[in-house]
């Protein structure tokens, strides 16, 4: 089910309103009335959590620590999740408020692990009661009493599940000593003994040995980890399920087996992310121990595992014995990951061809064979020398691109294919060069002519200069685009090192540019071309409101980035530019003190209308517009398979044409909608339209660089998502929600 959530900053503007109220109150001498008991997760109208706030003082002294935590009681059956939940579930989370004392961390016990009847997924959390607790300490200044308030948000759950969100208040006299609780120290004596111990803090001793010194984006890695007694002491044995991981950035898979014959030792198998993490990971997680063990029952692990990085083969043999741990856990990342170079080079020479179809780069083709069909009269050298202009052109700008990719990944920006489009300042200066491209062929104005001669006009407007700018705009108009077979390999590119990257993007540009070289090429195909004649005029007015149409595409992007006051910006600087481009015209052929003045004038008026029209920051664009779905969300994800309902992502953007192809073709289909609406299907949208870190680490976890991508989860195989074509079909998207709604009833 969808869980209701109230945020982190929704609770804190509350707790924050609270404890102004307490703070007004005490001006005044009297103590709020305290509410530290609350109840949720409502099932037909019975409760089935009950919190309390406690502390373990009746009277606190200034400057004095004491304990304060929340009691969480729990139906039989019923169960709250640890602060990582597994492979589904949410974090519980408990925000406080309590001006006149501070409060620290959370102290989590040991949870227990949880699964499901089939033994498919596997949860943290706690059953029948538990109690969250932290130190706290009163101001040095304090005085009259404190007001604790906790908002205390988790999700309840036993088959489905309900979210609980409770707002808890208390109030400690503040005295000359401090008081203890008699009642309610027990059981934070006992929630704190639950607690795991650093293992430094324990006579025992925990190594790990794994078998490179680096970890490789995307690839396994292996090694061994031992426990030992230190100073004599017997070797600990391990309780069941004896390892609950916490979430470690930039490790997608750790899995910790006992050796047989060998007690204390450990065999590792990990697979790092397909993203190299911000800093080197550290493992965290809790070690249980068997009853024999002492003093703890359970060791904290938190040590550092080999740093990771991008696409560098890892080194071999490193010296045994590097202090760390390990973790089981999430879900491997499905990708691409096991690709060879040769297949990803031939997938992004492929794709970059199949860009010449996508309707954003048609137009510019069809330009290009245009501008071929004047050249036809000319040596083979020369066309040649056009193909070559072209194809630099195409080449170097991808180049350009991948080399802005690498240092923004340098930089620890997450980036993929298609990330400029999410910049409504260059979208505006896109739509601005396909403007004045379309004015230019419409005759408003020439581009490097002196106006003498028709065939002097002919040779400027299309020599190699033009050529190799027909080239750069191809790569502009494309990358918006995922043709099938480019999003696979520009994914694995990314995760890869920089020599990989910049030879994935020029096997890309190849792709490209070969239907223009295949008419330079081939010689029977340039015979095929008509003659230059009084048609390529009006041909080249065509070419014109082609060039427009893009622009209309170009305006609709900035919709969803900006709004619908964004796109009436937009249309205002273009017609700002349509105006520079007409006076332009009227002055071009004009000579001295003239012509400098009219282009400084020019000049002047896009710089004063940019400067007016090209403010974005303040607007945002729509919501998605598909109605039966949601916003993406991890949180939101899990509650739905939590409730049994398969999940469909479709990870898209407004400037993506292919996921709008899709949309339209497939997605907005009566007989799809009517198979999502039968097997109760969760549709959510990860909007990729804006920058979203969260969407492009998603997108970077399955080998993908860009969108589409679209994603099929069963509830009964959370952890093995169901990765669709780029080119959606009716029929086999409706096979794939049968196959991950079968798998359900399977379960069940």
């Amino acid at each position: 089910m969808t869980r209701p959530r109230v945020g982190r900053s929704s609770w804190g503007a509350l707790v924050f309103c609270l404890g102004g109220l307490s703070l007004a109150s005490s001006a005044w001498g009297a103590p709020p009335p305290a509410t530290a008991v609350g109840q949720g997760a409502l099932d037909e109208g019975v409760p089935r959590v009950k919190a309390t706030l406690l502390t373990d003082v009746t009277e606190v002294k200034p400057g004095d620590t004491f304990r304060v935590g929340v009691r969480f009681e729990l139906n039989p059956g019923w169960h709250v999740y640890w602060k990582n939940p597994g492979e589904s579930g949410l974090p519980s989370e408990i925000v406080w408020d309590t001006p006149g004392s501070t409060v620290g961390a959370l102290e989590w016990p040991v949870p227990s692990t949880l699964r499901t009847a089939d033994g498919f997924i596997t949860t943290y959390g706690y059953e029948g009661e538990v109690l969250l607790a932290a130190e706290a300490r009163a101001s040095d200044k304090a005085e009259g009493f404190l007001q604790l308030s906790a908002a205390a948000d988790v999700l309840v759950c036993e088959i489905n599940c309900l979210p609980a969100q409770l707002m808890l208040t208390r109030n400690v006299p503040v005295g000359p000593a401090t008081v203890k609780d008699a009642e309610h120290v027990p059981a934070f004596d006992a929630a704190h003994a639950r607690v795991p111990v650093p293992a430094e803090s324990t006579p025992y001793q925990v190594a790990l040995a794994l078998d490179s010194q680096t970890l490789t984006t995307g690839k396994p890695f292996t090694g061994t980890l031992t426990l030992k007694g230190a100073e004599g002491a017997p070797v600990p044995t391990v309780d069941k399920d004896f390892f609950v991981p916490e979430r470690i950035p930039g490790i997608a898979q750790l899995a910790l087996s006992e050796v047989k014959g060998q007690p204390g030792t450990f065999k590792v198998e990990g697979k790092a992310s397909l993203k190299v993490p911000p800093s080197h990971p550290r493992l965290l997680g809790v070690l249980r121990l068997g009853p024999a063990a002492t003093p703890s029952h359970a060791l904290a692990l938190d040590l550092p595992l080999a740093p990771v990085v991008a696409g560098a083969p890892a080194s071999p043999a490193a010296p045994k014995g590097v202090a760390t741990a390990t973790a089981p856990a999430a879900a491997t990342a499905a990708g691409s990951a096991d690709l060879s170079l040769g297949l990803v080079f031939l997938f992004a020479f492929l794709g970059g061809a199949l860009l010449n179809l996508m309707p954003c780069v048609f137009p510019v083709l069809a330009l290009k064979a245009y501008g071929f069909t004047r050249t036809v009269g000319e040596s083979r050298g020369r066309v040649g020398a056009h193909a070559l202009a072209y194809t630099g052109g195409i080449v170097g700008s991808l180049l350009v691109l991948a080399l802005a990719v690498l240092g923004l990944r340098a930089a620890g920006h997450g980036v993929g294919w298609g990330f400029q489009f999410q910049e409504p300042l260059f979208v505006a200066a896109v739509a601005a060069v396909l403007v004045a491209f379309s004015l230019n062929l419409f005759g408003v104005f020439n581009v490097g002519t002196d106006g003498t001669a028709l065939v002097e006009k002919v040779d400027s407007s299309h020599g190699l200069t033009r050529s190799a700018g027909e080239g750069v705009l191809a790569v502009v108009l494309a990358t918006p685009c995922s043709a099938p077979l480019l999003g696979t390999a520009v994914g694995f590119a990314l995760a890869q090192g920089p020599v990989t990257v910049l030879a994935t993007f020029l096997f890309m540009g190849l792709g490209l540019a070969l239907p223009f070289c295949l008419l330079v090429l081939v010689p029977g195909l340039a015979k095929r071309l008509p003659r230059p004649g009084p048609w390529m005029d009006h041909g080249k007015k065509l070419l014109g409101f082609a060039l427009l149409a893009t622009t209309v595409w170009l305006v609709w992007v900035m919709g969803g980035l900006a709004g619908v006051d964004g796109m009436a910006r937009l249309l205002a600087f273009l017609t700002v530019v349509a105006l520079g481009a007409w006076i332009y015209g009227l002055l071009q052929d004009s000579t001295g003190g003239r012509k400098a003045v009219g282009v400084g004038a020019v000049v002047a008026l896009l710089v004063v209308g940019g400067a007016g029209f090209l403010r974005f920051e303040e607007l945002r664009g729509s919501a998605p517009r598909e109605a039966s779905a949601q916003a993406w969300s991890e949180e939101a994800v899990a509650a739905a398979l939590a409730a049994g309902q398969p999940v469909f992502i479709d990870f898209t953007a407004d400037w993506c044409l292919t996921c709008k192809f899709n949309e339209r073709t497939v997605l907005q289909r009566e007989d799809v909608r009517a198979a999502f609406a039968q097997h109760k299907v969760a549709f959510f949208v990860a909007d990729w339209t804006r920058r979203d870190a969260a969407i492009s680490a998603k997108l970077a976890e399955f080998g993908r660089a860009g969108v589409p991508m679209y994603l099929l989860v069963s509830p009964s195989a959370p952890g093995k998502p169901e990765v669709l074509s780029e080119l959606l079909t009716a029929d086999s998207l409706i096979d794939s929600v049968r196959r991950a709604a079968g798998r359900v009833a399977d379960a069940t």
